[in-house]
């Protein structure tokens, strides 16, 4: 059985996250989603456990899909797994030269991963998860950003939060 991670921090999961899970568990028997909180990301919107819970209602439809947060390396991360590969998308040239240097240091710490770099689809390249939390801050509609089982997620965690103060 071929595994492969995707990884990110999800804050929060986007459809394009969403169409680059959909491709890779298309080419992959098994895909470990690894939601990884990310120390050098400065404005978090969601907790660890919210953005566990929002990639697990996501990709709750794909039957060979299963999310886990991790706090340590990547490289850690699929080894523990036994991935043969880490699938992540790039939406332009700055992307993926971050990705390559990436590739390069995950493969150093263990050998036997690749890192495949799928293009993002044309209707994605411009999404990312900033994006999304500006969408959510100023509440526009999330249909067009978000996946629709993530959006009553969001809405509630927003008005716990508002509840609770900001």
């Amino acid at each position: 059985m071929k595994t492969a991670i995707c990884s990110g921090s999800f804050d929060p999961i986007t459809l394009g996250h969403m169409d680059l899970i959909r491709r890779a568990a298309a080419c992959f028997d098994h895909i470990c989603v690894c939601v990884s909180p990310n120390a050098e990301k400065r404005s978090q919107m969601f907790t660890p456990e919210q953005k566990l819970e929002m990639v697990r209602a996501a990709v709750a439809e794909l039957p060979n899909v299963e999310a886990e947060l991790w706090p340590g390396l990547l490289a850690d991360f699929a080894k523990k797994h036994g991935a043969v590969a880490i699938v992540r998308g790039v939406r332009n040239a700055s992307d993926y030269d971050a990705e390559q240097q990436m590739a390069m240091i995950n493969r150093g710490i263990y050998g036997d991963l690749d890192t495949l770099l799928l293009p993002a689809s044309g209707i994605y390249q411009h999404f990312s998860s900033s994006m999304a939390r500006e969408m959510i801050r100023y509440g526009q509609p999330l249909e067009k950003y978000l996946p629709a089982a993530v959006i009553p997620l969001v809405e509630a965690y927003r008005k716990d939060e508002k509840t609770h103060g900001e």
